[in-house]
């Protein structure tokens, strides 16, 4: 059997630059409290919590007063760092780049939009971290949108601005703005064409991820994806791989993998989420290989 980690899979950039920032705050200071799990992955979040790292919610931010507190890569509204100036408390502020601009690009859009009588609808998972960071722009006006049935939430008499979270799947998109426009033409047959502005958003280290793994998945025999179930990016990329290979197997760590799913001769391929550390695949592909070495019925 042959185990091979996809080179592409791993942490993004603004994980990985969210993690190492709070690995080098927690080297000099006692206590950290990050807001929200750092990342969808409980062996990553288990790791750092040994280390130092407080996972808090919103709610007990509003109780913390004089002490540091790690923002993770998705962002924040305009309300987090409202709390944070009125309690002492201070940021560290570890929000990925890509959603900083896009949050901007947001805010902008929304001040038009309020000048013209207009809505901002917004791509992605209703309570996902990076769509409260975004609608947080929008004094909490957004439309927020994921399935052909949350479109009848959209006034189609009104201009519409539409985003995407960064992490969603670019077909996926394209896919919602094709109906959006078929719905303005519909309900504006007999008047004026209502403004209609579709912002693809999604951040290319993440799109790019999935014509790369249409690929590793067909190159291998068996696909092992390995990610934490609350990712929903994983979930995604997950199902890429099961679409073009059905021996693909989802975990979340070494122990769920069975060895029924292999057969000796297997070229056996290792994959993730952009949530999921490399050192856990790392792991993944060592107790791959030893379960060959000890010769298991694989």
């Amino acid at each position: 059997m042959q185990v091979t980690i996809d080179k592409n899979s791993g942490y993004c950039f603004g994980v990985e630059f969210a993690i190492k920032m709070a690995e080098d705050e927690m080297e000099q200071s006692d206590k950290l409290y990050c807001l929200g799990d750092i990342v969808h992955n409980d062996m990553e979040v288990k790791r750092l919590r040994e280390k130092g790292l407080i996972v808090i919610d919103r709610e007990k931010l509003q109780e913390l007063s004089d002490c540091k507190v790690l923002i993770r890569a998705h962002g924040e509204p305009p309300e987090t760092y409202k709390t944070a100036i009125e309690n002492n408390i201070e940021l560290i502020d570890a929000s990925c780049p890509v959603v900083l601009k896009l949050q901007h690009r947001v805010k902008t859009a929304f001040d038009k939009m309020e000048r013209e009588n207009g809505q901002i609808v917004i791509y992605g998972k209703k309570g996902h971290a990076e769509v409260i960071g975004l609608t947080g722009q929008t004094l909490e006006k957004a439309v927020v949108v994921m399935e052909e049935s949350d479109l009848d939430k959209i006034d189609y008499q009104k201009p519409i601005t539409l985003f995407s979270q960064t992490t969603k799947s670019t077909k996926g998109f394209y896919e919602l703005s094709g109906k959006i426009e078929e719905r303005l033409k519909e309900s504006n047959a007999d008047l004026e064409e209502v403004s209609y502005n579709a912002n693809d958003s999604i951040c290319r280290q993440v799109s790019n991820r999935e014509p790369q793994l249409q690929k590793f998945s067909k190159e291998n025999d068996v696909i092992i994806f390995v990610s934490g179930k609350k990712s929903s990016n994983g979930k995604a990329l997950y199902q890429v791989c099961l679409n073009e290979n059905k021996r693909s197997y989802f975990i979340e760590n070494e122990t769920e993998i069975d060895p029924d799913w292999f057969l000796p001769d297997d070229n056996v391929g290792v994959c993730g989420a952009t949530s999921t550390p490399m050192w856990l695949m790392e792991q993944v592909k060592s107790h791959l290989e030893s379960m060959e070495k000890n010769a298991l019925p694989i």
